[in-house]
């Protein structure tokens, strides 16, 4: 499990909503699961991805980020 560290929980909502519009499913771990100003989505990459999948996720991730300005 890796997980992304972000700052607010509607954020990490957010972001997660989008990855999954883009074929990405990576969960938000938010408070009470974590505490306030902890949240996190959670990325659980396999060796059943492959190569194709994880450019995908990355991506994505890259995308995303920048358009949420994370990153």
């Amino acid at each position: 499990i890796t997980p992304v560290m972000l700052p607010e929980e509607d954020l990490a909502r957010e972001f997660s909503t989008k990855l999954f519009e883009l074929d990405v499913f990576a969960t938000p771990i938010v408070f009470p699961m974590v505490p306030k100003g902890k949240a996190r989505i959670r990325v659980i990459p396999s060796a059943s991805h492959s190569k194709a999948d994880l450019d995908l996720g990355l991506l994505a991730f890259q995308k995303i980020g920048k358009s949420l300005k994370v990153i």
